[in-house]
């Protein structure tokens, strides 16, 4: 699954942050595991909105990764402000990890 947004530009700058936030429980970054859907970009305003899910509901590691999430994103746009917002819509599966995440998971 591809991350949409508004500009591939940003979108690569935020994403090369990204790869570098794990899910603890997994070992495999955020966006090789396919939990970032979304990042849109307001230039007028320097605000970054991101959605993404978590594998369940329920990940016990749930706050920790979109703190790391967003303190990424703040690293990556200074003075910009972030705001992560969670969804379970559509639910998280197997079938939106990367081809390099089911590598480096083995399957």
């Amino acid at each position: 699954m591809s991350v949409y947004t508004n500009d591939q530009e940003k979108s690569e700058i935020a994403l090369a942050g990204l790869y570098q936030v794990d899910d603890p429980e997994v070992g495999l970054n955020i966006v090789d595991l396919g939990l970032v859907y979304q990042i849109d970009f307001d230039d007028a305003k320097k605000k970054v909105d991101l959605i993404m899910t978590l594998t369940t509901q329920f990940c016990p590691m749930g706050d920790a990764i979109t703190s790391d999430t967003r303190n990424s994103l703040e690293e990556s746009f200074p003075e910009w402000e972030i705001n992560v917002e969670l969804t379970f819509d559509p639910a998280w599966d197997y079938t939106l990890i990367s081809p390099e995440g089911k590598e480096f998971l083995g399957h």
